[in-house]
C-alpha cells in the first residue's frame, strides 16, 4: 500500500467519524425535546426485555408441535395441564413446553453419556438410547406430579379462606366468588371460578355433572357437591357448628392425610426407578474392568455368554422400571394422559387387513375367556379397549419374536468373529498381557485363521488331515520344523475353532427359543393388567375409608337418600365403581335387591358393612342413625385411615424395594462376581495344567 492511498484510507475514515459524531449530537438535541421525554416516560415499565422465558416457552411450544416424535409428548401434557389450567391457553401452552424442554434437558446429556461409554457397543447402546425414550415419560409424570401437589396444597389455604368468607357472607356462593378473585393462587382460583359459575348457572346440576368430568381431584369434586347441596337445601347447625363448615373440615383433613401419603410415597420410591435404571450404564465399565484385571474373562465377556447375561440384565431392567412406576402411582390424577380418543392402536385397527387379523384372536363375547379378560381389565382400571389390548400383545409377540431372531443371529456371528479376532493362548493369566505376548498371540491366531479359511465349510475333516497340511507347508511355514507334539497341539486347536465356526448357524430349537419368547411377550400385557390389579386390591381399605368421609358429610343433610348416596360413592369409586354403577342403575327396579346383589359382588368385608348399613337406611332406620359409628367414632377411623397409609406405603415399599434392587443384584452377582468366580477357577486349573505339562517336558 503506498503513502497516498494510506493518507486517503485515514481521511475517509476521519470524515466517517466526523459524520457519526454529528448525527449523534443531532439526535441527542431531539430526544431533548419535551415531547420525547413524554414518549419515554409513557414506554418506561412497558418494553419488553430483549430476552423473555415467557416468549421463549410460547415459541418453543409451537416448535415442539412442528417435530413429529415431540408432538406426542407435548399434547400428552396438554391434555393432562388443560385440567389443571382450566381455560388457560397461554398458561397451559407455557407449563408444557416448559416440563418438555426440562425433560429434554436431562435426556440429552444422558444419551450422550451412554454413547461415550457404550460406542464400542452398538448393540448395547441402541437398546439403552431406546430405553431412554420409556425415561422420558418418568420425567414428565414427575413434573407434571408436582404441579398437582401444588395444587392439593393450595387448595387447603383456599378451603380455610372459604370458611373465613363464608362466616363474613353467610352465602356458599357468595363466598366462593370472594375467594375466587385471589390472584396469589391461579390454578385453585379458576377452579373456584368455575364452581361458582355451576352454583349461579341455569341448570346448576347438569353443570355440575359437567365439572365432575373435568375436576382435577376428586376433592374438588366433593367440594362443588356439597357446595351444591347447601345451597339447594340450605345449610344446618349441628351442635352449634354449621355442617357446610364441618364438611369442609372434613374434606380438608382427607387431603391432608392424601398429602401425607404422596409425600411418602416419593420419599419412599424416589430413588429406586434410578437404582434400576443405573445398572444398564454400569454393564460396559464393569466388562472394561474385568477384562484389563482378569484377561481370562475376555472370552466370556466378548463371547455370547456374555452377550446372553446382557440381553437379560436389560430385559429384567426394564421389567423392573415399568413395575416401579405401576407401583409408585400415587392416584395424584385421575386424568388419563393417553389420546384414548384416536391412539395409534385405533388407527391400526381401522385398516380392514389387520382388524380380520386381530378379530381372530379376540375371544368371543359372552365365553369365559371373554369374561374373564374383562374382569381383569375392570379390576386393572385400564382406559384401554379390548381390541387395543389385543393389538398391543400381537405387536410385542411379532417384534419379539422378529428381536429374537435377530439377536441370535447376532450371537453367532460375534462368536464367529470372536474365533478370528481373539489372541491365541495357551494358558490365562491374571491381569493384562504383555505387548510381547499379545504380538505373538495374534500371530498365532492369524496362521490359525489361514488354516480355519483352507478347511471352512468342510465338516468331515479330521486332526490328522490339518497336521498334514500343517507339515505341508503349503499353507503358511509356521509348522514345518516343528515338533510332532506341537504341530498336534495346533491341529487340535484348530479343529475346535473349526468346529465352532462350522455349528455356529441358525438352529431348529433357536427359532424354538425365539417363538416361545414371542409368546411370554404375547401374555406381557395381561400379566402387567393382573399386576395393576394386585396393586389395586392394596389400596380397597382406603378408597372405603374415603366412602365413609363422603357418607360422613352427607347423612346429615335434609332430604339425601340412599340414591344419593349411591351416587356420589359411584362418582368417587375407582375399585368399586363397576358394582356400584351396576347398583345405581337397578336401584329404581328394588332397592334391597340391588344393594343385595352388591353385596354378594364384593368380598372386602368393611365394604359389605356400609351395604348393609345402606339397606337399613333404605326401610329400618333414618341415614343418620345407620352410620352413627361414622360421627361418634371419627378421631377412631381418622386414626384407622393414618395407620392403613402407613401399612399401604410400608407394603409398597417391600415390594419396591425387591423389585428396584433386581437389576443391581444380576450386575453384581449374574455379570461380574459368577463369572470370576467360575472362569477364575477353570483357568486357574488349565494354568496349572500347562505349567506341570511344561516342567514334565
Amino acid at each position: 500500500m503506498t503513502s497516498d492511498m494510506l493518507l486517503y484510507l485515514m481521511g475517509g475514515v476521519g470524515v466517517l467519524l466526523a459524520i457519526i459524531v454529528i448525527a449523534y449530537l443531532v439526535l441527542k438535541k431531539k430526544s431533548d425535546t419535551d415531547e420525547a421525554k413524554q414518549i419515554r416516560r409513557l414506554r418506561e415499565g412497558t418494553k419488553e426485555k430483549s430476552f423473555s422465558t415467557e416468549v421463549m416457552y410460547q415459541k418453543l411450544y409451537v416448535i415442539y408441535l412442528k417435530i413429529p416424535f415431540l408432538k406426542r409428548y407435548i399434547l400428552k401434557l396438554r391434555r393432562r395441564l388443560s385440567i389443571i389450567h382450566m381455560d388457560d391457553e397461554y398458561l397451559t401452552r407455557k407449563q408444557a413446553s416448559k416440563i418438555l424442554t426440562r425433560t429434554l434437558c436431562i435426556v440429552f446429556p444422558l444419551a450422550i453419556i451412554i454413547i461415550v461409554i457404550t460406542h464400542e457397543n452398538t448393540l448395547l447402546m441402541g437398546m439403552l438410547l431406546i430405553f431412554e425414550l420409556f425415561m422420558v415419560d418418568t420425567f414428565i409424570d414427575g413434573m407434571v406430579d408436582k404441579l398437582d401437589n401444588k395444587l392439593l396444597r393450595e387448595q387447603i389455604d383456599f378451603f380455610a379462606e372459604i370458611r373465613h368468607a363464608y362466616h363474613e357472607f353467610n352465602m356458599v356462593e357468595e363466598a366462593i366468588y370472594q375467594v375466587a378473585q385471589d390472584d396469589d393462587k391461579p390454578e385453585v382460583s379458576r377452579q373456584a371460578e368455575k364452581i361458582y359459575e355451576v352454583l349461579i348457572s341455569d341448570d346448576p346440576e347438569s353443570e355440575l355433572e359437567k365439572y365432575y368430568d373435568i375436576a382435577p381431584n376428586s376433592y374438588l369434586k366433593e367440594f362443588a357437591g356439597i357446595s351444591y347441596l347447601t345451597k339447594e337445601f340450605g345449610d344446618r347447625k349441628i351442635n352449634g357448628s354449621s355442617l357446610y363448615l364441618k364438611n369442609l373440615n372434613n374434606i380438608t383433613q382427607e387431603m391432608q392425610l392424601e398429602i401425607l401419603k404422596r409425600d411418602k410415597l416419593d420419599y419412599t420410591f424416589q430413588s429406586l426407578s434410578v437404582i434400576s435404571i443405573l445398572p444398564m450404564l454400569a454393564i460396559e465399565p464393569i466388562k472394561n474392568w474385568a477384562v484389563s484385571q482378569f484377561s481370562f474373562t475376555a472370552g466370556f465377556y466378548n463371547g455370547r455368554n456374555g452377550m446372553l447375561v446382557q440381553i437379560l440384565l436389560l430385559v429384567v431392567t426394564f421389567i423392573c422400571y415399568v413395575l416401579t412406576r405401576k407401583l409408585k402411582d400415587n392416584g395424584s390424577t385421575a386424568m388419563n394422559t393417553k389420546n384414548t380418543d384416536n391412539p395409534w392402536q385405533e388407527k391400526l385397527y381401522r385398516i380392514k387387513f389387520i382388524k380380520k387379523i386381530v378379530d381372530l384372536f379376540i375371544p368371543k363375547d359372552g365365553t369365559k375367556e371373554y369374561m374373564r379378560l374383562q374382569k381383569t381389565m375392570k379390576d386393572a382400571a385400564t382406559k384401554d379397549k379390548m381390541e387395543w389390548i389385543y393389538i398391543n400383545r400381537l405387536t410385542l409377540c411379532i417384534v419379539t419374536f422378529i428381536a429374537s431372531i435377530f439377536l441370535i443371529m447376532q450371537l453367532h456371528q460375534i462368536t464367529i468373529y470372536n474365533v478370528y479376532h481373539d489372541p491365541t493362548t495357551d494358558y490365562n493369566i491374571i491381569g493384562q498381557m504383555t505387548e510381547k505376548a499379545e504380538k505373538d498371540a495374534m500371530k498365532t491366531t492369524e496362521s490359525d485363521n489361514q488354516y480355519i479359511d483352507h478347511f471352512k465349510g468342510n465338516i468331515h475333516v479330521t486332526q490328522e488331515e490339518i497336521q498334514k497340511e500343517m507339515r505341508r507347508g503349503r499353507i503358511n511355514k509356521d509348522y514345518i520344523d516343528s515338533k510332532d507334539a506341537d504341530v498336534a497341539d495346533a491341529a487340535e486347536r484348530v479343529l475346535g475353532k473349526l468346529q465352532i465356526i462350522n455349528t455356529e448357524q441358525m438352529q431348529w430349537f433357536e427359532v424354538l427359543i425365539g417363538m416361545v419368547l414371542a409368546i411370554v411377550a404375547y401374555q406381557g400385557p395381561i400379566w402387567l393388567l393382573k399386576f395393576q390389579a394386585k396393586m389395586r386390591q392394596l389400596e380397597m381399605e382406603d378408597e372405603v375409608m374415603q366412602f365413609n368421609t363422603i357418607i360422613l358429610m352427607l347423612m346429615k343433610i335434609e332430604r339425601v337418600s340412599v340414591e344419593i348416596i349411591l351416587e356420589w360413592l359411584e362418582r368417587y369409586a375407582n375399585i368399586f365403581k363397576e358394582p356400584i354403577t351396576r347398583c345405581v342403575n337397578n336401584y329404581e327396579s328394588g332397592a334391597w335387591e340391588a344393594l343385595e346383589q352388591l353385596k354378594e359382588e364384593v368380598t372386602f368385608q368393611q365394604f359389605i358393612r356400609i351395604v348393609e348399613s345402606l339397606q337399613a337406611a333404605v326401610e329400618k332406620i333414618p341415614i343418620a342413625d345407620a352410620f352413627d359409628e361414622l360421627d361418634t367414632e371419627r378421631d377412631y377411623y381418622q386414626a384407622k385411615r393414618k395407620e392403613s397409609n402407613e401399612r399401604l406405603i410400608e407394603r409398597k415399599g417391600r415390594i419396591g424395594r425387591v423389585i428396584g434392587f433386581a437389576p443391581m443384584v444380576i450386575l453384581f452377582v449374574g455379570y461380574l462376581i459368577v463369572p470370576l468366580v467360575f472362569i477364575g477357577l477353570t483357568s486357574m486349573t488349565k494354568s496349572f495344567d500347562y505349567m506341570q505339562a511344561s516342567q514334565n517336558h
